[in-house]
């Protein structure tokens, strides 16, 4: 295969990587600094090794003067004097460091002069009692040395002419860093043409199928207008991609852009952001005109919240907001005056709820795609795209991993494929089979395990009753979720010990759900108190949680008798309010009834507990025994699970129900969502 191919293939690969341009064959015109630079020390060197040495008074009258061996004196430019001595002189070993050059008269040393007249005061005091027809008269010369005279006319000149070359380069856009000081007003928005051959399709975005059928619709509107104009129909100026972090928005946008082939300009909402005043306004000016002259095309915004928060929030009175500045001009070239036919805008965030409402408006972003997590039929479409590069053992099945990664986003599913075939290869496997998956679903939702990890024996009873107390309380709670797995090996940064469980997939919770969640999650604590009679800090990420849930319970959900039916939470608020939508006596009530039901949560799980101790024992030493253990031991240990749901998947050692514990509700949606084990319950024995 030639270079040519290799690289065409390179590209293929990366559809987005921006092309470098090829490497230009003129002259650096640094080669002249260089030049400039070897001619000056070539003079220092010349100055320091080739001329005679300097020396003292002292040294010149006594052994010089004194003794007849001066021919003659020469005052140079009233500087120097410079020292002929006899031709007898030279092999005097006295003048061993004399300047001697064959064939040609050079004085061998030179004495500094700063007055002439004290000078030749001095030679003459030497002298006194030398005979006067015998005396050294000095000599003055002036003389020029043209090199340098002309080098110090040339060189300023020559720094000049090169200066003004470089400015000028740099203002014709020149490569390099330093070309962007005088274009630094234009866009810096990525083109990508038909031509290019963007590989990415719509084929290859899984699970969003209806944020597909939404921007399909766009994309068949370029490739044939009629279809719409013809029943009077305009196509959508814009949409924007909104959901959270990893569920494809990007990647759904490099899927227009290989599926429209239309020029598609593609750029982040930093882009327009510049220590300058006025550059991010230039800037979206200029990449609107570049769109015209490229009509019809794609514009690609991504985190447009960079630059698309709302101007009310965090404002300065009196201060001047360059991002307002963006702002304003982003939505003057959006839908202003003038119109930008045949210019489509998309734009991805995963924070809508802090941008500006004159952005959202229709006209501007007429349609808002909602990307939300994938359910399990998405799930098992990602898993199918991310397998099949992969060499995989013949127990892989798609579908057993989606329903193991619930609250799993497109991303962190493709790092469990990853994940899985790099554990496979450090085992030396030559296909990566389900053990892999399950491992590697395992590391990404609990950390790394640290095998390496040593904690006292003391330490290890504490997690063991800790994550067994979870194990109890969830096991015979009716609305708890099923339990999955359990762990006291040390994983991630300080999570001493997990578990793990298998939610429903639901977007609404009743009260009886959440406080039975509250129950699990307070299992461990109890637990401690229960067997210990004292408790330790390994119940941090559980506070935490019920806290959160209980206030969301009171303060945004109306779930309480005594506050009623309220809600308090704003979504438009500041982000920095330092005032609360209720009284200091409101507040006060909030308190209380939050910590009621915190405190009637914890009587429930310790009187639970106490009744089922037995059973609670019987888990915490098999835990202590095997470290791990899994829903089909606790059956085995402690008996079926009396609400276990009918559709349930069978959980065993072999097919391991691993789960990220979704939190249902988007969090732009439910900022204090009912976190059914959002995250695994990584009970961190912190000390």
């Amino acid at each position: 295969m030639s270079e040519n191919q290799n690289n065409k293939k390179g590209n293929s690969q990366n559809p987005f990587q921006k092309k470098t341009p090829g490497k230009g064959t003129g002259f650096n015109f640094y080669w002249i600094y260089a030049i400039i630079i070897a001619v000056f020390i070539g003079l220092q060197l010349y100055d320091s090794t080739g001329g005679p040495k300097s020396i003292s008074w002292n040294r010149f009258e006594n052994d010089m003067l004194t003794s007849g061996a001066v021919e003659r004196v020469v005052i140079v430019n009233k500087e120097v004097a410079e020292v002929y001595l006899k031709s007898s002189q030279y092999n005097n070993p006295k003048f061993k460091d004399a300047l001697i050059r064959s064939g040609k008269v050079v004085p061998q040393y030179i004495i500094p002069v700063s007055s002439v007249e004290s000078f030749e005061r001095k030679l003459d005091e030497a002298q006194a009692t030398v005979p006067r027809n015998q005396r050294i008269n000095p000599e003055s010369e002036t003389r020029k040395n043209w090199g340098l005279d002309i080098l110090e006319y040339l060189l300023p000149i020559l720094l000049m002419l090169g200066l003004w070359i470089f400015i000028m380069r740099r203002m014709s856009g020149g490569s390099g860093p330093g070309s962007q000081i005088f274009n630094i007003g234009k866009s810096r928005a990525s083109l990508y043409n038909a031509e290019d051959k963007i590989r990415i399709t719509f084929a290859d975005v899984a699970g969003l199928e209806e944020a597909k059928e939404e921007v399909e619709e766009i994309v068949s509107f370029l490739k044939n207008p009629s279809k719409f104009t013809n029943l009077g129909g305009k196509i959508p100026k814009g949409a924007l991609l909104v959901g959270p972090p990893g569920t494809g928005k990007t990647l759904l946008a490099k899927a227009v852009a290989g599926e429209a082939n239309v020029p598609f300009f593609s750029l982040s909402g930093s882009d327009f952001v510049e220590m300058f005043v006025g550059v991010g306004a230039a800037r979206v000016r200029d990449l609107f005109n570049q769109a015209k002259q490229k009509a019809p095309c794609i514009i690609f915004i991504d985190e447009i919240d960079a630059i698309g928060r709302s101007r009310s929030r965090n404002s300065i009175q009196g201060g001047n907001d360059e991002r307002e500045n963006t702002l304003n001009s982003l939505l003057v070239e959006m839908d202003g005056f003038g119109t930008n036919s045949g210019i489509i805008i998309l734009a991805a965030t995963n924070r809508p709820d802090i941008l500006d409402p004159a952005l959202l408006r229709p006209g501007r972003f007429d349609r808002m795609i909602s990307i939300d997590k994938p359910d399990v039929v998405g799930r098992e479409a990602i898993f199918k795209v991310h397998l099949k590069p992969l060499k995989l053992a013949t127990d892989v099945d798609a579908a057993s991993l989606a329903t193991q990664t619930p609250g799993f986003a497109g991303a962190e599913i493709a790092n469990v494929c990853n994940e899985a075939a790099l554990i496979a290869a450090r085992h030396n496997k030559e296909a990566v089979n389900m053990q892999d998956f399950q491992d590697a679903i395992d590391r990404v939702i609990g950390g790394l395990e640290k095998k390496n990890k040593l904690i006292s024996p003391e330490e290890k009873k504490i997690v063991a009753y800790h994550e067994a107390g979870h194990a109890v309380a969830g096991w015979f709670l009716e609305f708890a979720d099923p339990l999955v797995k359990v762990s006291i090996v040390p994983r991630g940064v300080a999570a001493l010990g997990y578990a793990q469980y298998l939610p429903k997939e639901q977007f609404l919770y009743t009260i009886e759900q959440l406080t039975d969640s509250m129950c699990m999650a307070l299992g461990g604590r109890a637990a401690e108190e229960i067997i210990f009679n004292r408790i330790s800090t390994g119940a941090l990420s559980d506070l935490e949680r019920i806290t959160k849930m209980a206030y969301g319970m009171v303060t945004i959900y109306g779930m309480n008798k005594r506050i009623g039916n309220i809600s308090f939470y704003d979504p438009k608020a500041p982000d920095f309010g330092f005032t609360k939508p209720y009284s200091e006596a409101t507040a006060q009530a909030i308190d209380e009834e939050v910590k009621k039901i915190l405190e009637e949560a914890y009587i429930r799980t310790k009187n639970l507990l106490t009744s089922k101790k037995h059973e609670l024992e019987t888990v915490a030493q098999e835990l202590l025994k095997k470290e791990v253990i899994f829903q089909n031991d606790l059956e085995r240990l402690i008996g079926k699970r009396p609400f276990d749901p009918k559709d349930l998947p069978a959980v065993s050692d072999s097919s391991i129900d691993l789960s990220a514990e979704n939190a249902k509700l988007p969090a732009a949606e439910n900022p204090v969502a009912p976190q059914v084990e959002n995250n695994p319950t990584t009970d961190a024995q912190q000390g």
